[in-house]
């Protein structure tokens, strides 16, 4: 329970993102990240066992660092990706997979 409001608020981001990216197009690349759980000040506020019960949930075992996260954003705006856009990229461990 409690999860409508964040889902229809990351649908919503994924419908703007594609949009955005249809009207900015061809000067501009839209796209989005969407990060699991990342090694930040509010994870660091769960207990242990809730840690543990995200890493056991998550295909690869364990929680991002903020720098592959980064990385990820880093290569978006490279032009390695220069024919990405409207894109979706999940940087989550797996979790979504499951």
């Amino acid at each position: 329970s409690g999860h409508s409001l964040y889902s229809a608020t990351k649908a919503s981001i994924s419908g703007f993102t594609k949009s955005l990216a249809k009207e900015l197009a061809p000067f501009v690349r839209v796209n989005e990240i969407a990060p699991g759980v990342v090694d930040t000040k509010m994870i660091q506020k769960l207990s242990d066992e809730e840690k543990e019960k995200i890493i056991k949930n998550t295909p690869l075992k364990r929680i991002a660092n903020p720098d592959e996260i980064a990385k990820v954003a880093l290569f978006l705006s490279s032009d390695m990706a220069s024919f990405i856009t409207a894109e979706c990229i999940r940087v989550d461990g797996g979790l979504c997979s499951i």
